[in-house]
């Protein structure tokens, strides 16, 4: 959700898939599969996942069907040489049932290493996306489960028809044998265990963790939109100046500092969960409700808020933010919160099955031409830089400007020259 419809969603621990052919859950399949995954992501990037310390556990899931958890580790160019590295945590299923097309999502990656066409990847249609979170929500009602739902139908301008949504869920519970949750009585049962794991199962996951209550007194709101299709009128936006446009792409203005940027992300993600931030604004700490970021017709970047203490809206440059810092006060909106990109990542639908996991043709390599830019590669360690006339990340015994052997082996592409 985070990467691909959200960038202020919770963190997740595992990467889940399902497989739309029960036959690749089979041990060889997946270590043949992961292995040339492996080969073509060293030969790219330097970063070795080991083929013989990926872990493969199959087993069966409650319904008597198989599953398997993987475990990848992976090493970069300065990490540890001990035998703890970190690992890569997949789940795979075969045990879904898919009720609409896959579609192809771009993976959100504000990184500078980003491939020039970007990354997609076929992932569920968001209606799916939801619906899977309100079915394990019936089904386990976990912490996690909770968050999900109301964080997802707080995103007004994304919500799904919810008569598409109550379909595909119906779907999802036929196939799992067990009824639609329809109300908080279906889930009451288990409100101490859930209130309980609250801090433990999220609070790793989010910046900072909002109350628990909060989000289980928005549940029969979305049980009365989810049936009828009924939910209270959203605040109108804050008043717009003259000249004023509000910005709500994914992606922040490139020319604020990085400083900004990352204050301005801690504010969004508040925003997105109704959570107060505490702002240090010209020396002074402010405790506001953020609503919107506007470009005025002079060029700057203003956050319009409320300051809850002086019982005022506000409207503050970006630039002169010292800091932001999310509370767990949370807040009941007396605007539009436009903080939030407008709806999920863009999509379109495919129908094609995902090819198997393959290592892209490599072009025979041709002698360039007198005068032909070449490749660089840098030595992550000592940062040396070598030239290279086809794409080869393989770098040469050498050593640093101290006159040091540097063990630095793969090098990290940065361009022609």
């Amino acid at each position: 959700m985070k990467k691909c419809f959200f960038e202020t969603y919770r963190f997740s621990e595992d990467l889940d898939f399902t497989l739309r052919n029960p036959a690749h859950l089979d041990r060889d399949f997946l270590a043949a599969s992961l292995a040339r995954v492996a080969r073509w992501v060293y030969e790219e990037t330097g970063l070795e996942l080991p083929a013989d310390r990926q872990d493969f556990d199959l087993y069966r899931n409650p319904r008597g069907n198989w599953s398997c958890r993987v475990k990848i580790p992976y090493r970069g160019p300065i990490a540890p040489r001990g035998r703890s590295i970190p690992n890569i945590k997949l789940d795979l299923t075969a045990d879904e049932r898919l009720v609409l097309e896959p579609v192809r999502l771009t993976i959100h990656h504000p990184y500078s290493d980003e491939p020039g066409g970007g990354i997609e990847v076929a992932a569920y249609a968001y209606p799916e996306a939801f619906a899977e979170k309100v079915r394990a929500l019936g089904e386990r009602a976990r912490a996690r489960d909770l968050y999900d739902v109301v964080n997802l139908y707080r995103n007004v301008e994304a919500r799904p028809e919810p008569g598409v949504l109550l379909d595909v869920l119906s779907e999802k519970c036929r196939f799992k044998g067990i009824p639609v949750p329809a109300s908080v009585a279906d889930l009451e049962p288990h409100r101490a265990e859930l209130a309980g794991a609250w801090d433990s199962m999220l609070g790793h996951q989010l910046p900072a963790l909002p109350p628990v209550q909060q989000f289980w007194d928005a549940l029969p709101e979305f049980f009365v939109w989810l049936k009828t299709g009924v939910a209270p009128p959203v605040p109108g936006a804050y008043r717009f100046e003259a000249g004023e446009a509000a910005l709500r792409s994914r992606t922040l203005p490139g020319r604020l500092r990085q400083s900004t940027r990352t204050q301005l992300e801690i504010i969004r993600f508040a925003a997105a969960n109704l959570l107060c931030v505490d702002l240090l604004y010209g020396d002074e700490v402010r405790r506001i409700e953020a609503y919107s970021l506007r470009q005025t017709k002079d060029g700057n970047v203003v956050l319009h808020a409320f300051d809850t203490r002086k019982q005022g809206h506000r409207s503050y440059r970006v630039d002169r933010i010292q800091r932001a810092a999310v509370t767990d006060e949370p807040f009941t909106p007396r605007y539009a919160v436009e903080l939030i990109p407008i709806g999920p990542l863009p999509v379109r639908p495919t129908t094609a099955r995902v090819a198997a996991l393959a290592p892209p043709a490599r072009p025979r390599p041709t002698k360039p031409p007198r005068g032909a830019r070449r490749h660089v590669y840098e030595c992550p360690l000592c940062r040396r830089r070598f030239y290279r006339d086809g794409m080869d990340s393989a770098i040469r015994p050498h050593k640093t400007k101290d006159g040091w052997p540097c063990g630095g082996r793969r090098g990290i592409y940065r361009g022609l020259r």
